[in-house]
């Protein structure tokens, strides 16, 4: 009686520990999330316009997409439903959260909207180029028009404490060639260019630019073609890039020196790191598709490979549990990785060509 007692403890336990975690996945070709809680497929929630690359986001309480036609929807995740949306565009590329507004860089009509949190217009940044690599620091709006080599950067005047107010604070012009997509990294602004042979960085506490070149080897070869920044992992001491065209994942310090390149099965296209920094789970392309292997971050050596029946197009690992969830999108399922024993631990049906995966945690 005694043992039952301490096991219906456990399980008690264990499940609250779970059960505040709860993912929203995209279904690419249905205008929709699909909600899993507690490990179970719950709902659906419908209309949200084109999904083929959107993009959630939660701030507190607030969930927000970005669809591919341009919408941006204000959702509440606890209530799985559509409160607010607004068509900033034809084609929006990316969005942040601040404190009381929503910065959206539009592609098609080449401009940047500012919203408030229940998104309604305040103003519409208008600056001639097709925007990416739109980023929050402290006060600071910063974005990179990708048509004038140019890395923008915008204040908020009423410091999150009204109405957004935002102004023209600096312009580095001549960055390099068509800047396509930025991190923050601390306080510096890092961002890739299609054609040129560097990253162009600005510290945001000094607003100061320079230039950074990235090798592939000890030998000095550059990096002659940079993946999206959300393709990349960066975590403790080690930064981790999926190579472009070559079956590698590069492995670089916290300053961008070369360690070591891994070799992998295939053309890794996304890597992902567990919470605790330990392991580094790889997607990848082409006849690999279906394919990811994990990379233990201190060895720095591939130590498990898993094969599904479609292909892998999104993975994200559990804050509260040791779980990895991968997007099957040819299968409609996604699979559940046990990541202290490495098996697979289960399978969520029913969940419309899935890409995308989405933690939101209460509002925390």
């Amino acid at each position: 009686m005694k043992l039952i007692k301490i096991l219906l403890v456990a399980v008690i336990a264990l499940s609250s520990s779970y059960a505040k975690e709860k993912f929203f996945v995209v279904e690419r070709e249905s205008s929709s999330l699909a909600t899993i809680y507690n490990g179970l497929k719950r709902t659906n929630i419908e209309g949200m316009r084109n999904m083929n690359h959107g993009v959630v986001k939660f701030e507190g309480k607030d969930g927000y997409v970005i669809s591919r036609d341009g919408y941006v929807i204000k959702f509440d995740p606890e209530a799985e439903k559509i409160l607010a949306e607004y068509k900033t565009s034809k084609s929006a590329i990316g969005f942040v959260i601040g404190k009381t507004y929503v910065a959206v860089a539009n592609y098609d009509d080449k401009s940047v909207d500012i919203l408030d949190r229940d998104l309604n217009p305040i103003k519409k940044i208008k600056t001639n180029s097709k925007n990416v690599g739109i980023k929050i620091y402290k006060d600071y709006l910063i974005f990179s028009q990708m048509d004038n080599d140019t890395i923008s950067v915008y204040k908020d005047m009423s410091e999150g404490k009204s109405k957004a107010d935002f102004k023209v604070f600096k312009e580095f012009k001549d960055v390099g060639e068509l800047p396509f997509d930025a991190m923050i990294k601390d306080n510096n602004y890092i961002a890739g260019f299609f054609t040129s042979a560097h990253y162009g960085v600005v510290d945001l506490d000094t607003m100061t630019f320079k230039k950074i070149k990235i090798y592939l080897n000890d030998e000095r070869k550059m990096v002659l073609k940079v993946p999206h920044f959300g393709f990349w992992s960066i975590g403790g001491d080690k930064v981790f890039v999926p190579a472009v065209g070559d079956n590698k994942v590069l492995v670089y310090d916290k300053d961008f020196n070369f360690i070591k390149n891994i070799e992998t099965q295939g053309l890794p296209v996304f890597t992902s790191l567990s919470p605790d920094k330990k392991h580094l789970a790889v997607t990848y392309s082409g006849k690999d598709f279906p394919t990811i292997q994990i990379i233990d971050t201190k060895t720095l050596k591939i130590i498990h490979t898993f094969n599904f029946d479609g292909k892998v197009l999104h993975i994200r690992w559990s804050n509260k549990s040791p779980q990895l969830y991968v997007s099957v999108n040819d299968t409609n399922k996604i699979a559940v990785i046990h990541t202290k024993e490495w098996f697979l631990n289960r399978e969520i049906f029913n969940v419309k060509k899935p890409s995308g995966i989405f933690i939101y945690e209460d509002g925390k």
